[in-house]
């Protein structure tokens, strides 16, 4: 195919050249009704291509024109079977690949390092979860990989598990052997789906560990917005295999996206395949020289630490996308929080998230070589004003998964009633817990609020960290199951 082409593009600026009189939704006509202050400060085009379903453009739900086109060229620069433009965020490529997976009351393994969308999955499909837990780096206070051996326990356990998710490379670009897992997954003629959200940069770059598709996944999700060009909240759904029932796929995909989706989103994901396509190489090698020339510079400050290469062959960890600078000024007696609200704060420099150790930032092909002396200058500022402060340890360890009593669905649609979080200990939780970023849970509905698990979110509660899940953000109180 020819990848220079942009689809999606074309046909919005055709339609628009066209100066139709306008009786449709969305109700600003080609910008003339948004307000004039935003107007002013992003100008006027960009808004005439939020579109709906006019003529020449498409539709996602039923894609016949320039979407289906669009989606073919995606799915050969992915080296897919099919690909999908997703409007909803990965969140609805994880609901859509799990609910695909497994029917309700079947078993699907999750790793207890995903993303709440996986939960979202569990909830609306009614599948039983079987949770694997990620090796955990006790070095670097963050959860390592899933290996083909965690896999083969599994399927030792659950012979009849329908397939598996794995989070490969995760937010801190900790990827696993997904290789050895699919071959793990397809002995037992199960699925491997793969949250992809932080990956879809790897497909251009033999700097970086291979795709998901490449390594042998079924299927994938893709945030193409968290690295490459789009815009957030447009994702990629693609599938690589003939055990994916793509009917049933098709059908949830449907259930999980909106039904106006966003043709700015369409577009943006046009755009950034083609980029991808003419000139990913050169992007990615630009994202890649950069992490590796702040990785470098940052481990010869005093005082600071970013993870490299030892990070591999322990905690699971096959390999690293070396595009994330975990950075830790623990030798300092920094933690991670402190870290993160120092560089912002004093430095004007915004971090992706922060941990009791570390904080997280996250490389790409549009960052620029000062960003990055910026990102130096200010550590080692950091490191020259705390030269004298005691190193700390991680105090905040993940807590072994909790008993499950009810199904995420079952839990969801029980009665609840509010306590004191206090006193939450020994119940039955009635809503997820999910320090955000990155957003995994580390408690579900129907389990059991362990002692472990009690102390593990009061660390972040009393630091002010974002919880999601909780009606009660602040956590006073907090949902449990009705057991009257």
């Amino acid at each position: 195919m020819d990848q220079n082409k942009t689809p999606l593009f074309d046909a919005i600026r055709d339609y628009i050249s066209l100066k139709p009189a306008y009786f449709r939704i969305p109700g600003h006509r080609f910008e003339r009704g948004i307000n004039q202050r935003w107007k002013d400060v992003v100008g006027d085009e960009i808004f005439k291509f939020d579109l709906t379903e006019t003529p020449l453009v498409d539709d996602l739900h039923n894609p016949e024109g320039a979407i289906k086109e669009a989606q073919e060229l995606a799915r050969e620069v992915f080296q897919a079977d099919h690909s999908y433009f997703l409007v909803n965020g990965t969140t609805c490529g994880n609901e859509a690949m799990v609910m695909t997976t497994a029917f309700a009351g079947q078993k699907v393994a999750i790793p207890r390092n995903a993303h709440k969308s996986a939960l979202m999955g569990l909830i609306i499909g009614g599948a039983e979860p079987v949770y694997i837990k990620p090796e955990l780096s006790e070095e670097w206070g963050i959860q390592g990989g899933i290996t083909p051996e965690d896999v083969e326990t599994m399927f030792h356990e659950h012979p009849d598990c329908k397939g598996v998710m794995v989070v490969s490379p995760t937010y801190y670009g900790i990827c696993s052997d997904l290789r050895g897992i699919a071959e793990v997954c397809h002995r037992h003629n199960a699925i491997l789906m793969v949250d992809e959200a932080h990956g879809a940069h790897m497909y251009f770059s033999d700097q970086l560990p291979d795709g998901a598709l490449v390594q042998g996944a079924d299927m994938c999700a893709q945030s193409i917005h968290k690295v490459t060009g789009s815009l957030t909240q447009s994702s990629m759904l693609h599938v690589r295999s003939k055990l994916v029932d793509i009917d049933r796929l098709e059908a949830t995909l449907h259930i999980v996206q909106s039904t106006s989706p966003s043709y700015l989103l369409m577009t943006s994901l046009d755009m950034a395949r083609h980029d991808l396509a003419m000139h990913g190489k050169e992007m990615i090698s630009n994202a890649v020289e950069l992490s590796n020339f702040a990785r470098k510079a940052i481990n010869e400050i005093e005082g600071m630490i970013c993870v490299g290469d030892s990070i591999i062959g322990t905690a699971g960890v096959k390999e690293l996308d070396t595009t994330r600078l975990i950075i830790s000024a623990r030798k300092l007696g920094i933690t991670g929080f402190q870290l993160k609200s120092i560089l912002f704060d004093e430095y004007g420099i915004d971090v992706e998230l922060s941990d009791y150790i570390n904080v997280l930032a996250i490389v790409t092909f549009a960052n620029t070589k000062d960003e990055m002396e910026r990102l130096i200058s200010a550590l080692a500022n950091i490191a020259l004003k705390q030269a004298s402060g005691s190193e700390i340890f991680n105090e905040i360890f993940l807590p072994e998964i909790p008993t499950r009593v009810l199904t995420p669905r079952e839990a969801f649609f029980s009665a609840k009633k509010d306590i004191p979080w206090k006193d939450a200990k020994g119940k039955i939780a009635g809503e997820m817990i999910a320090p955000y970023p990155p957003g995994i849970p580390v408690i579900y509905q129907g389990e059991i609020v362990t002692e472990q698990v009690w102390n593990y979110i009061e660390n972040y509660r009393i630091r002010g960290r974002h919880l999601h899940g909780p009606a009660d953000k602040e956590l006073i109180k907090f949902k449990v199951i009705d057991n009257k």
